[in-house]
């Protein structure tokens, strides 16, 4: 097969033959600098996703989305469908972030924050180096016959896999369903839960298929954000980077031979090793560019810096860098597309907070019944409503009535003597409302209802009244 030439090779996926089938890709294990510190970071967000939906705050999961339910908690805060807006708001504020995050960053979050990436490349690569060994002990353990060794080493490696991917399911489960759900399954057995016990077993599947099979697929083919890089990448992006300039000189690349001066022949930096594509997970070489593979895991940036630093050269051959900082040696600038990125997500933020402070932990409306108009009762006017409180709340209001204000009235509730709505719960129900015609001015009264517990006012709310156009 000759070389592929200059950009064809964008026009391939690395991880699939010319055939459509799956090349398997075995990286090198990581080491140095960076991979240390992804590590501290990446143990450090698994247990924040992890202790996050057993976290509470006044009552409330710390992180929930319970999507049947309609019920979500962000940071601990609730949210009804009534407070829908605000959430697609929090996801525009994260997506506007992510999206300024990698026009400065480039696609650095799938490196280091993205769970897939940090499931598969620290826990379930690592586990794989411990038990297989690594990328050469790996490739001869593949191509190796269905020996007792092999068997005995994939049936482990599966087990532990399936075990993990179990317990990553539960998680995920707690996330959805809540945690105390989640623990009740638990106490009571799952043959009294039996579709949570479904639920369960798929989400185990699909964690299971993706960390054993699919793996980089994932980066590379399932997931929207690296084809984004497309339109928010530039020039000015500062990226995992290999320096051409340096690297290529104006001889090009070529092996090391100690006892040639490289300055001198023009040659570059680059001994064309190989170990920055040997190490990478998704299987690309970083010398040929930008790529749609590249995750910005900065394996590549270790691995040439020990490889430099083995025969003498400066190390940052393969570095965080921008295009331009690479080619015309300009330093780093915050431009007009950056600010203007900026400014969207700050006045985003400012209107999320100010909802935020806005939004209200109960929720009352009353709507007069449809179809209905109003009642004669002697000298009073009768409506009709229903009504529906929403608490938001983690304690339980047991003494609900209302007050008109504003204007002399009745309010009866229909069929329900003490009116009680439980936390995190909902009441709804009917009531009268009579006036007596001479207080009314006009067809269509606006009226302001008060709701309390007991001596507490929780919520005001208004609605209107309707009344005959004159009186005799």
């Amino acid at each position: 097969m000759s070389k592929i030439p200059d950009e064809a090779f964008r026009d391939t996926i690395g991880t699939i033959d010319e055939a459509g089938n799956r090349k398997f890709v075995f990286p090198k294990k990581p080491s140095g600098k960076f991979y240390d510190y992804r590590k501290w970071v990446s143990y450090f967000l698994l247990l924040i996703l992890i202790a996050n939906p057993f976290i509470k705050i006044n009552g409330n999961q710390f992180m929930m989305f319970n999507v049947l339910e309609r019920r979500f908690n962000i940071f601990g805060f609730p949210f009804w469908p009534q407070d829908f807006y605000l959430f697609v708001l929090i996801m525009i504020v994260g997506v506007v972030f992510v999206i300024l995050f990698t026009v400065i960053f480039g696609r650095i979050f799938c490196g280091w924050i993205c769970p897939q990436t940090i499931f598969l490349e620290l826990v379930f690569r690592r586990i794989e180096y411990w038990i297989e060994g690594d990328r050469g002990a790996q490739i001869r353990l593949a191509k190796q016959e269905w020996n007792t060794e092999k068997i005995g080493k994939k049936a482990l490696k599966w087990t532990v896999f399936l075990l993990i991917s179990f317990f990553i399911a539960n998680v995920f489960l707690a996330y959805l369903i809540s945690s105390d759900e989640l623990l009740k399954m638990v106490e009571e057995g799952p043959g009294n839960h039996v579709s949570t016990l479904i639920s369960l077993s798929i989400f185990t599947g699909v964690f299971y298929f993706i960390f054993t099979w699919f793996r980089e697929q994932v980066c590379i083919i399932a997931c929207p954000y690296g084809r984004l890089q497309g339109v928010l990448l530039d020039n000015k992006s500062i990226n995992v980077a290999y320096d051409f300039v340096r690297g290529e000189k104006q001889s090009g690349r070529a092996k090391f031979n100690k006892q040639e001066d490289r300055e001198s022949t023009g040659k570059g930096d680059c001994i064309d090793c190989k170990q920055c594509v040997h190490v990478c997970p998704t299987g690309i070489d970083i010398r040929n560019g930008t790529q749609l593979e590249c995750i910005n895991c900065t394996a590549c940036i270790d691995e040439c810096d020990t490889i430099m630093e083995g025969v003498g050269l400066p190390k940052g051959l393969i570095r965080y860098a921008s295009e331009d900082e690479i080619e015309k040696n300009s330093k780093f600038k915050f431009t007009a597309r950056m600010k203007g990125y900026s400014a969207v997500l700050f006045i985003l933020v400012g209107i999320l907070i100010g909802l935020l402070f806005l939004r209200t932990e109960v929720e009352a409306t009353f709507l007069r019944l449809p179809g209905q108009l109003f009642q004669h009762k002697g000298d009073k006017i009768s409506n009709i409503y229903t009504f529906k409180i929403i608490n938001k709340t983690n304690n339980n209001f047991d003494d609900i009535h209302f007050k008109l204000i504003g204007i002399k009235g009745s309010l009866k509730v229909v069929g329900q003597q003490d009116l009680k709505v439980p936390k995190q719960g909902m009441k709804s129900g009917t009531i009268f409302i009579e006036i007596n015609q001479n207080l009314l001015d006009n067809d269509k009264t606006k009226l302001e209802i008060e709701v309390y517990d007991g001596n507490k006012k929780i919520e005001t709310s208004k609605t209107s009244f309707l009344s005959p156009r004159s009186f005799d």
